[in-house]
């Protein structure tokens, strides 16, 4: 990857979550510390070199992706970084952090607000995009949902990354699901010098990305409308699906005991992690992929008005299956 201005090279916190009355060791893989804050960035300075490399991108053509936050921040960023114009098509569960992070890197917003037939908004973001392509020529559509440079990315980086933090070979590996480049890349990677190592796939209930019924979801950065083109079920050991409430109580509690924020996704997760930690007591080290950080859900994740306007704060039957502490 060429100019990659400091994208990955992430570090790995390992910290202390206690589950099933016995402490455990768990490695965070925190792609906050990416320059534009989340694995996206990674995604996005592939994406955009693919299309230059393919010759489908160059002066006088303008960027366009559907994006539910992440990658529009991560888009705008390398967008700016290589002089093309860039329009995120977002919708009403972006985060204004990210749309702030857009609009900051000046992008333009184009927001939809009609959900889809699942209840979600990626159909109605994808069915905006295309009519923007149709009626300009210089627009030049990425399709992080299928274009193969996604997942090759984090087979070629991420994958990799996660092997070398130097803390022996992991037992687990547990990564969310949204397009489900990210999981394919890594799994792709591990399944070459690492099959013993399990994947363990994690999405949100109500998700369809991996399969199981359509339904109701509130958090960003995790679980799609329609099934991953990427992921397959040669990609994963193991899938997880977690409620909304159970990764949200995830998110308060690794913060509240470690000071360590981060985004939904992660608190899937983590969620996801300690019920396999539990049930399968034997495993040894695990590692989770922490997409982003909580500056970008402030205002959704950590905020109570917007809990309680979710139906969130009632969290007692989906509490986390762990306690947690700092590595000391």
């Amino acid at each position: 990857m060429r100019d990659v201005s400091g994208i990955g090279r992430t570090p790995l916190l390992t910290v202390r979550l206690r589950v099933a009355g016995r402490w455990r060791e768990v490695g965070l893989k925190l792609e906050q510390f990416n320059p534009g804050g989340s694995v996206k960035d990674r995604t996005a300075y592939a994406l955009v070199e693919d299309m230059e490399d393919r010759g489908l991108l160059g002066p006088g053509h303008t960027v366009v992706e559907s994006t539910s936050g992440n990658l529009g921040a991560a888009l705008a960023y390398v967008c700016r970084s290589r002089g093309y114009p860039f329009v995120a098509v977002v919708d009403p569960r972006t985060s204004r952090r990210n749309l702030d992070g857009m609009t900051d890197l000046s992008a333009l917003v184009e927001r939809v607000d009609r959900p889809d037939a699942h209840g979600g908004y990626l159909q109605t973001r994808l069915d905006r995009v295309r009519d923007l392509l149709a009626s300009d020529a210089s627009l030049v559509w990425p399709d992080q949902y299928r274009n193969p440079a996604n997942p090759r990315v984090h087979r070629e980086q991420t994958g990799p990354e996660i092997l070398r933090h130097g803390d022996g070979m992991p037992d687990a590996v547990f990564v969310a699901v949204s397009t489900g480049g990210t999981l394919a890349g890594v799994s792709q990677y591990l399944r070459m010098v690492a099959p013993e190592c399990r994947v363990v796939a994690v999405d949100v209930r109500g998700s369809v990305a991996l399969g199981g019924p359509p339904g109701r979801r509130v958090l960003t950065g995790i679980g799609a409308g329609r099934p991953s083109a990427f992921a397959r079920p040669a990609d994963c050991d193991e899938v997880r699906h977690v409620p909304d409430a159970e990764a949200v109580a995830a998110c308060h509690r690794l913060r509240a005991a470690t000071g360590v924020g981060v985004g939904g996704s992660s608190g899937a997760v983590l969620a996801a992690a300690a019920r396999h930690l539990a049930e399968h007591p034997d495993t040894g080290r695990v590692v989770c992929l922490c997409a982003d950080g909580a500056d970008r859900y402030e205002d959704t994740v950590y905020s109570t008005a917007w809990l309680r306007d979710q139906g969130l704060t009632d969290t007692a039957a989906e509490r986390p299956a762990f306690d947690a502490a700092l590595l000391a």
